[in-house]
């Protein structure tokens, strides 16, 4: 193979977004924002299902795992991306390369699963509401939500195997923002068409056996709630449905339609656009979403803020 293709080095170089200063002094007050916002959103969400005995339902069970690894997965990307926005030499360890990589595909591969149980979750809500409480009950929902992280975590760590495990050249320059697979594999010395293939196959199980879960799901649902006479009952239907069929059209939606196009795969610049999206957007939605398309969150929350007030009148008084 040569002097050049033979191990890993010890670092990497990012090449991220930009080169130019004042862009990435831009992007970095924008992604520090952003990224804060998903923090203190996702951490409000926990807490507030956490305190509300109104919300100890298996829905909010299984958002309490959605917001844990949303605010993971940004937090496995997000801080490494806004030190580089401001750092002149973009470099990774070659262990914490390997380490994000884990992280991101894991909990990437965990909400796609988590989604796809969601949406069982409401099938059986709204079709079967007499033996709901029967069927989800703490058990079942225990089990789904270990499987989603189970799941997620192997299929990373799979990925992860097959990618480090290649010989690389010496050009050690990622062109992406993160630690991404096929940014990875594009620096390796050997022919990876079969490395390729394996992770494709991989990512095709991952996505698309959730997301056909969640379409039959779905189809049930409104054929179900087509049959209920009452135009309010409907609503009330479509309403149980609604933030969850809304977060599962944005993650699903992206990465379909960016992968269905004909003629080639994304290019770099869509790899990264989609990275942030991934990382910064949908975990910073994901509580907005739950908070203002549904009444039982946007309750409690009320009811929240109505005790905090008595609590500081109380301490002004």
């Amino acid at each position: 193979m040569g002097a050049k293709n033979q191990t890993w080095g010890r670092e990497f170089i990012l090449l991220g977004l930009s080169s130019h200063w004042g862009t990435q002094v831009s992007l970095f007050v924008l992604f520090l924002v952003m990224y804060l916002m998903t923090v203190l959103g996702n951490i409000l969400i926990v807490l507030l299902i956490r305190l509300d005995s109104r919300l100890h339902t298996p829905m909010y069970f299984f958002l309490t795992n959605l917001s844990i690894v949303d605010v993971s997965y940004a937090t496995s990307i997000v801080p490494q991306l806004l030190v580089h926005l401001l750092s002149e030499h973009k470099v990774i360890p070659y262990l914490s390369c390997a380490a994000q990589l884990f992280f991101s595909l894991g909990l990437g591969g965990i909400e796609f699963l988590l989604l796809a149980v969601m949406a069982y979750d409401r099938y059986v809500a709204v079709c079967d509401p007499l033996r709901y409480s029967a069927i989800m009950h703490g058990g079942l929902c225990t089990r789904l939500a270990v499987s989603s992280w189970v799941g997620g975590s192997i299929n990373s760590l799979l990925h992860t195997a097959i990618t480090f495990q290649l010989p690389m050249c010496t050009d050690k320059v990622i062109d992406h923002i993160s630690c991404e697979t096929l940014a990875i594999i594009r620096l390796a010395c050997v022919d990876t068409s079969s490395n390729e293939i394996a992770i494709m196959v991989s990512s095709i199980i991952l996505l698309m056996t959730p997301f056909c879960l969640v379409l039959l799901s779905y189809i049930r649902i409104i054929s179900t709630i087509l049959k209920i006479q009452s135009s309010e009952g409907r609503r009330k239907a479509f309403n149980t449905c609604g933030s969850h069929l809304t977060v599962v059209t944005m993650c699903y939606g992206v990465t379909i339609f960016t992968y269905i196009q004909p003629h080639s795969s994304p290019s770099v610049l869509q790899e990264k656009l989609i990275s942030l999206f991934y990382a910064i957007l949908t975990p910073m939605l994901n509580p907005m979403i739950y908070s203002l398309r549904n009444k039982e969150v946007k309750g409690a929350w009320q009811k929240l803020l109505g005790q905090f007030s008595g609590f500081t009148s109380k301490l002004a008084a």
